[in-house]
């Protein structure tokens, strides 16, 4: 069981096990969010973007309060809180049947948003020694996957029942996330908190290197998460592939993440984080360039080529998630976490945010366009982040290679006093 394990504690597989179920209830809605709204509800398709976009528009602005409120009221309590509010947005979005409580509702939904991922990648980094950061890291990736790719095609079945299937599968959603919110409450006893530091985020502002690994990782983002996902779809449709294939890309995809992650993170530990980092923009390039091969070939080829630029951009995603929210922490100060792992996240929904936007204009003017920028943008992330490798602390340079007395520290941990002089948060032993 201990090798089984991977080395993380059984308070953390709980908190794991969350993350799935929270990305089971989501992957089973975020597919039919706008065809619910406008099908089911009678809303344009204009305002049913807009609502849909209000989630990630809202979490944006909430994503740096949130950072502020982990700090001084703590990891867990703040992921209650913003687990609530999606709970309680996207349950009313089932009974949503005006533009005004719809929008409502998603702003109520991105105030979770914004709140649940720093809390939660925060949570992750108290729970988990340093060693084993990135394997936490790499779990809780497979566990996205495999929550979004099981959702997505629950949904697939349920929302073909009509309006009473889209209710089902929203209500569902909240239900996750109050079956989440039971886990953080019953499995995890709130961190011990230092005192806060004077100056919050002044403080933030003046660490050079978190700001400039911010700004690089927007556009890491934008490439290796928000190519594949806005502008692989239309362009596979412009060149003549079906609805049914661009599904299974995706599903591609997020079955080479379940399978590559652990190994790959095992493989990189002892290595340098900004080489992992790097290496997976690397990826990247090549899956662009995949897929603006697939323009030139037969359609059997065509889609061939596209299935390895999802695999691509696969391995690509397993790299940034052993290297990226693990450099974090490691950065933060005890008392600024929350702050820092906001800024971390406020980089993701910008990133989130420019793909869709600049690549969508790009596409309008040529198919291939948008994924020859999205090879140059990864590969100007390539340069900017060797640049930036001089300016981290030597000791956060490389990911650490757990020995025995750190697995051992990592599983073995369920009481409230910290073990080996690492600073972790008082966990109650699970019923």
């Amino acid at each position: 069981m201990r090798r089984l394990s991977f080395g993380l504690s059984r308070q953390l597989w709980v908190i794991e096990a969350g993350v799935f179920l929270n990305m089971l209830g989501y992957g089973a809605v975020f597919p039919f969010e706008i065809i619910y709204l406008h099908e089911a509800r009678g809303f344009s398709l204009g305002v049913a973007g807009l609502v849909v976009g209000l989630v990630s528009g809202v979490a944006i602005f909430v994503a740096p309060v949130a950072g502020a409120v982990i700090d001084r009221v703590g990891a867990r309590t703040t992921a209650v809180g913003a687990g609530l509010a999606l709970a309680g947005g996207y349950g009313s979005l089932a009974f949503t049947t005006t533009a005004p409580t719809a929008f409502a509702a998603a702003a109520l939904a991105g105030v979770g948003n914004g709140g649940l991922n720093p809390s939660q990648s925060a949570l992750m980094a108290a729970l988990a020694p340093r060693e084993l950061r990135q394997r936490a890291s790499a779990v809780s990736r497979v566990a996205v996957n495999v929550g979004i790719g099981l959702g997505a095609a629950i949904g697939g079945v349920v929302a073909s029942f009509g309006l009473n299937g889209f209710i089902l599968l929203f209500l569902a959603n909240a239900v996750t996330y109050l079956f989440y919110l039971a886990i953080l409450v019953t499995a995890v006893r709130d961190e011990v908190r230092p005192e806060p530091i004077a100056g919050g985020y002044r403080q933030v502002i003046r660490d050079r290197a978190l700001l400039r690994f911010a700004l690089i990782n927007v556009a890491m983002i934008a490439v290796g998460w928000g190519v594949l996902a806005w502008i692989v779809p239309p362009y596979a449709r412009e060149i003549g592939i079906g609805p049914s294939l661009i599904g299974l890309l995706l599903l591609a995809n997020a079955a080479a993440v379940v399978l590559a992650q652990l190994p790959i993170v095992k493989a990189a530990e002892g290595r340098s984080r900004v080489g992992a980092l790097s290496l997976g923009a690397s990826t990247w390039v090549v899956a662009c360039l995949l897929a603006v091969l697939a323009q030139a070939v037969s359609p059997e080829l065509a889609f061939a080529c596209l299935v390895a630029a999802a695999v691509a951009f696969a391995v690509g995603e397993c790299l940034h998630a052993t290297a990226f929210m693990p450099l974090i922490a490691d950065l933060a100060p005890l008392a600024l976490r929350g702050r820092y792992m906001a800024t971390a996240g406020l980089s993701w929904w910008l990133g989130l945010a420019l793909a869709p936007t600049l690549g969508g204009q790009l596409l309008a003017v040529s198919p291939s366009l948008a994924l020859i920028g999205g090879a140059a943008l990864a590969g100007l992330a390539i340069i900017l982040l060797r640049a930036f490798e001089p300016a981290l602390p030597v000791n956060v340079r490389s990911i650490p290679r757990p020995d025995a007395r750190s697995i051992a520290s990592g599983q073995d941990r369920i009481g409230g006093k910290p073990q080996h002089g690492t600073t972790l948060p008082a966990i109650d032993p699970l019923p």
